[in-house]
């Protein structure tokens, strides 16, 4: 295998993959990409039948990729929408000649039983017999030749019909030098065919060499009727897994009503650019991301945020296009379109988080691999045990039970267990408002011990009020506000919007601050008409040697201090007190009751720490820490043994998130993409944190139920189907039986993983 290491202008590309049926399928694509000169990563998802595949444009092309798919027997090509990955797309047309094909061949196979009964009338007198005897007798008036021939016109007709795509895809398979699940159905109904037709026309060939000239034509129409089925209800429950997905595609509007000249003018949502005033009515869907300019509303965002109350939208607040105006005409600017919108960004994330592979995946695919070649040899060993140790059964029995082994093995169970649960995980996770970055993501959150929690912004509201004030001598309150205000109005941190929010409130003029620079963790500094200034924590003041313990008496106890310099020396402080969010409380019971260490991580004053986390019921308290004292308290606690997942705001903690087994990164907003966690929480509330890891341990969960049924059913089926019960109990599978067993295993699987759908 060709592998590539990832560079620096390596591009990401979707693949829509058509032909596979199996796990067995999933691999051989995968290793044709991995192969491919250029290629540094491929990964195939069988549940939504796409590949992402990482490449570096300089040596492959996206031509070469799809040439690869086709050489190994598969058929790929880009997705149709641009914005719309594969897993969305739906092909309910496809679905509904899947079943009429399934319930057809059935019918026929069943059909084919009723008709075969008289064949075996002479050698079984069952109940059944007698039951048909009585209700069809004119059946066994038929002459046996002829019942054969009537088998034999309805055989060959459901499997031109129904089985064409089967033989098509197993005869593609070995053309290619490969196996399938295909490979297995096409060798049994193929050869329980031939030997039926065999039967059918030289039945004294058989009786010479001592073999029953029995024919298996219902056999044939039922195997190919049950595949037939399972392939129906697949393809339904993996339609139903990727709902979610679905559900957010179909969110965007396919035009907006635009502002242009004092005129309103509807044009196609890809007119629509950066800066344009947007107009929506009532009732419609926000076509884009943007700022309301004019109108009051309430806007639904629950497919996107997870948040099932309407929220008030005024002008200043953001817009987040996908989500239902209710009952108020708004203005609005637009501020990101296409891809780099909120709506676009969950997209392209959930389609990479379900093309991933959780490290469970692993076990599966090596299984996979190597499936189909070890079911060919057990069923050769089958037949020649059969025929060597059953001299009354004979070759006619080892032929038959031999096709029930090759018909009975599901490598599809096996390829679906994990990437089932997780496809159905990562989109009940994004109606929940959490967006998982992946299954490796998922899984290493289901195994932590220890939640490390950002103070603000986290377990309180981030919208801090400044509640007190104290200025050096000769120093006005005025002079203190217009100082700080100037100087944090370059901010973003919630103490700027505290501060400047104060200095509105008592009209304070602001001057331009230049040359300014922010130190994570500690605060900021710059020039105001020529003079330094600087405002932030102790550890600033005391990098800058600015004394402060003069003026630490008679603060506000919990409050959070901001102390503010001017050419080197202390001008005064403000105190900001925060607020606790309504549920930080509950949730911290919550992760602790599921057996998690809660610690918070906060860059905040040791007292006003306390004050919050006696508040909200955590463990332990790490205070007055720097962004790289952060990573070092991540470190120091897994390096104790302990699996930590870290929350912050993705951006100042964004080194400890990475560092973490799990970083979950709160809030929304057009960087989603480039936050540093392993999962988004777009709605900021500690309930979604408590929801986050329920979700991935029940995902967990049925990943390992789904892996347990796919192995115990083959390990348990193989050898049932090969006979291993018929010694002490005299129980044999029927080739048909054997069927139907084998398409109820990948429908269990799906089934199982549906259940998630249903997570509160």
């Amino acid at each position: 295998m060709t592998t590539t290491a990832v560079t620096h202008n390596a591009v990401t590309l979707s693949l829509s993959i058509t032909g596979m049926t199996c796990a067995s399928c999933q691999v051989h694509v995968e290793h044709a990409l991995q192969a491919t000169p250029g290629v540094a990563e491929a990964s195939v998802n069988l549940m939504t039948n796409s590949a992402r595949v990482v490449f570096d444009p300089a040596i492959a092309r996206p031509e070469m990729l799809i040439e690869a798919v086709h050489n190994a027997g598969y058929e790929a090509s880009l997705p149709a929408a641009k914005d719309l990955p594969p897993a969305a797309e739906d092909d309910s047309h496809g679905e509904s000649a899947l079943r009429s094909k399934a319930f057809s061949t059935l019918f026929a196979g069943a059909v084919a039983m009723i008709l075969s009964m008289p064949l075996m009338a002479s050698r079984s007198h069952s109940g059944f017999d007698h039951l048909l005897m009585r209700f069809f007798p004119p059946i066994y008036t038929i002459p046996a030749q002829a019942l054969r021939l009537i088998l034999l016109v309805l055989t060959i007709a459901g499997m031109f019909w129904a089985g064409a795509s089967v033989y098509a895809r197993a005869w593609k398979a070995l053309l290619h030098r490969s196996t399938n699940m295909n490979t297995l159905v096409a060798l049994g109904t193929g050869s329980a065919f031939v030997y039926s037709v065999a039967a059918t026309f030289f039945p004294h060939a058989f009786v010479r060499h001592r073999l029953t000239p029995d024919v298996y034509y219902e056999a044939v129409l039922l195997i190919l009727g049950f595949l037939l089925m399972g392939n129906w209800l697949d393809s339904r429950a993996k339609r139903r897994t990727v709902d979610a997905l679905r559900s957010l595609a179909q969110l965007k509007p396919q035009d907006a009503i635009l502002l242009r000249d004092g005129a309103e003018m509807r044009v196609p949502l890809a007119s629509v650019v950066v800066g344009d005033t947007v107009v929506v009515r009532p009732g419609e869907r926000i076509p884009v991301d943007g700022l309301v300019t004019g109108g009051h509303s309430t806007v639904d965002e629950s497919l996107i945020t997870g948040e099932s109350v309407p929220v008030p939208r005024v002008p200043g607040d953001r817009l987040i296009g996908g989500s239902l105006n209710y009952d108020g005409a708004l203005e609005y600017k637009a501020s990101s379109v296409g891809a780099q919108s909120v709506l676009g960004q969950m997209l392209r994330l959930m389609q990479e988080a379900q093309s991933s592979k959780a490290p469970m995946q692993q076990l599966a695919d090596r299984v996979s691999s190597v499936f189909v070649p070890v079911v060919l040899a057990l069923t050769a060993i089958t037949f020649a045990a059969w025929a060597f140790f059953d001299p009354i059964g004979g070759v006619s029995r080892a032929f038959a039970v031999s096709i029930a082994v090759l018909v009975i093995a599901c490598p599809c169970a096996m390829g679906l267990a994990v990437p089932a649960a997780l496809t159905v995980s990562i989109g009940r996770g994004a109606q929940l408002g959490i967006l998982f970055k992946g299954g490796e993501a998922l899984e290493r959150l289901a195994r932590v011990d220890t939640v490390a929690i950002d103070k603000t912004g986290t377990l309180t509201y981030g919208r801090p009020t400044i509640v007190a004030l104290r200025c050096a001598d000769g120093v006005s309150e005025k002079d203190l506000l217009s100082v700080a205000a100037s100087l944090e109005q370059r901010s973003e941190h919630p103490l700027a919007h505290a501060v400047l929010e104060k200095a509105r409130q008592q009209n304070i003029a602001t001057a331009e601050a230049t040359e300014v620079q922010v130190h994570p963790g500690t605060g900021i500094t710059g020039m105001i008409t020529g003079r330094p200034v600087a405002a932030g924590n102790r550890g600033l003041m005391q990098t800058l040697g600015i004394e402060v313990d003069a003026l630490e008496e008679d603060y506000p106890p919990g409050a959070t201090l901001l102390y503010v310099s001017l050419d080197g020396k202390l001008y005064g402080w403000l105190a900001a007190r925060d607020s606790v969010r309504p549920g930080a409380r509950a949730s911290i019971q919550a992760l602790q009751k599921m057996g998690l260490k809660t610690v918070m991580l906060t860059g905040d004053r040791q007292d006003s720490a306390e004050q919050i986390g006696r508040d909200v019921g955590i463990d332990q308290i790490y205070a007055e820490l720097l962004p790289e004292k952060k990573l070092e308290s991540i470190r120091a606690l897994q390096q104790s043994g302990r699996k930590v997942a870290m929350v912050g705001d993705g951006i100042n903690d964004a080194a400890a998130l990475a560092q973490a087994d799990a970083g979950l990164a709160m809030g929304t907003g057009t960087d989603l993409a480039r936050e540093a966690g392993d999962a988004i929480l777009l709605r900021g509330e500690p309930e979604s944190i408590v929801t986050a890891f329920l979700l991935a341990r029940q995902t967990l969960r049925v990943m390992r139920q789904n892996l347990g049924w796919a192995l115990g059913y083959n390990v348990l089926g193989i050898p049932i189907a090969a006979g291993a019960l018929y010694p002490a109990l005299h129980i044999l599978l029927s080739p048909a039986v054997a069927s139907a067993a084998m398409a109820l295993s990948s429908v269990s699987v799906l089934a199982n993983s549906l259940r998630l759908r249903s997570f509160r």
